[in-house]
């Protein structure tokens, strides 16, 4: 049963910042950390973000980036990780995580994916309202199910709080762009953001509450 994690967005590779991440969340009194996946693709070391979060033991799964990694289609990206960028161990941890994951917090379940459920390629923006919410399939079939109190996503880059029925999402954000991570307290019912600062310390710049 969790009380309380640490959440990590879209890691591209940037594996300074996401020791500094773990170095920070492993002074605080945490149950888990998470991450949202989509490890491959960036400027930074693929095989040592790797290591770390299996080294710190963090719940993972696969983002859409990690996906079409493994499927060794061509991809047009900037950055892009190539079969040369990383060692066999990289290459086994990336190949064997999860699409999801259902964890069980003190306040209900968890749905732990990086786009909307199975889906790595839906989303939710904070921007939008009406018809983008209301023809979002994905979506709404996730909240009907009725399965999940909670999830923790990623893909947009753009950390979020929102509240749909039942369901709340915490959208993590990212470690590449406006680089930050979360905690998320469920017996508070608060979330905290934490900007990632080029000096590579952690300071906090937002307290969400659950109770939307």
């Amino acid at each position: 049963m969790l009380n309380r994690i640490g959440i990590i967005g879209d890691i591209h590779t940037e594996s300074e910042r996401l020791e500094a991440v773990l170095n920070f969340f492993g002074t605080l009194a945490l149950d888990r950390i998470v991450s949202v996946g989509d490890i491959v693709d960036g400027p930074g070391n693929v095989n040592q973000c790797c290591h770390l979060l299996k080294q710190n033991q963090v719940l993972t799964i696969q983002g859409n980036h990690d996906r079409w990694f493994l499927e060794d289609g061509p991809r047009m990206l900037k950055d892009a990780t190539q079969k040369s960028d990383i060692n066999d161990t990289a290459y086994q941890f990336i190949a064997q995580l999860p699409t999801t994951l259902t964890l069980s917090t003190c306040e209900g379940a968890l749905l732990l994916c990086h786009g909307i459920d199975t889906n790595d390629m839906a989303k939710v923006l904070p921007e939008d309202y009406g018809y983008a919410i209301e023809a979002n399939v994905e979506l709404w079939k996730t909240v009907h199910s009725q399965k999940y109190r909670f999830m923790v996503n990623g893909h947009t880059h753009q950390r979020m709080v929102r509240t749909f029925d039942d369901l709340t999402i915490i959208n993590a954000g990212s470690l590449k762009q406006e680089p930050c991570c979360g905690v998320v307290d469920f017996q508070q019912k608060l979330v905290q953001f934490y900007d990632i600062r080029p000096d590579f310390l952690l300071e906090l710049s937002e307290q969400v509450s659950l109770l939307q």
